[in-house]
């Protein structure tokens, strides 16, 4: 896909890696970041399981220019998502994660207690495709609340402010950038 959206103009690229919420993708950033660096040396955004300062450090180390973070903000005041979205991410831990193209066509990490609470079997849906989707009137209603998320949210332990998680991720950059120092 890097190199199709190269072809097509783009100057920028955001590799979504495996653990990415939402539409995610399946390889690691270790081996994404570095075949798309022989080719590319664009401006990158790395995406996938990232919601801790030491991995925004970790995203700088593998090439990315930019750390791609999602799911840790869904979990802020300021996110126009549901109080409940918030509250089963911060509920929730990378367990609690299933990937399936079911309810997009696309495959995708979700929320499994949301799958539940929609009233469908998780298990049914692991290894759904689009040919399987279903939008009649009753599943349409209950996919509105599937909810996608990273696979890194097992650190986010409430609903903060953005500034505050902010704030949070300088600090844990800092303290990973200076292990890293005391180490070398």
């Amino acid at each position: 896909h890097a190199k199709k959206a190269i072809e097509e103009g783009a100057d920028g690229l955001i590799l979504v890696c495996a653990g990415a919420g939402g539409h995610a993708g399946t390889l690691s950033p270790f081996a994404l970041v570095r075949e798309v660096r022989e080719f590319f040396d664009g401006p990158i955004a790395l995406s996938g399981s990232i919601s801790e300062g030491s991995s925004i450090l970790s995203a700088l180390a593998l090439g990315a220019d930019f750390a791609y973070i999602g799911t840790k903000f869904i979990a802020t005041a300021e996110a126009n998502a549901s109080p409940g979205y918030k509250q089963m991410i911060v509920d929730s831990k990378a367990d609690d994660i299933m990937y399936s193209a079911t309810f997009t066509g696309v495959h995708g990490n979700y929320l499994r207690p949301s799958v539940e609470a929609a009233g469908l079997n998780p298990e049914e849906h692991l290894d759904g495709s689009k040919d399987s989707m279903n939008f009649g009137s009753s599943a349409t209603k209950a996919w509105k609340d599937i909810w996608g998320s990273g696979q890194g949210i097992g650190n986010i332990n409430d609903v903060k402010t953005v500034s505050d998680a902010v704030d949070d991720l300088e600090e844990e950059y800092n303290s990973a950038k200076l292990r890293l120092q005391e180490v070398g």
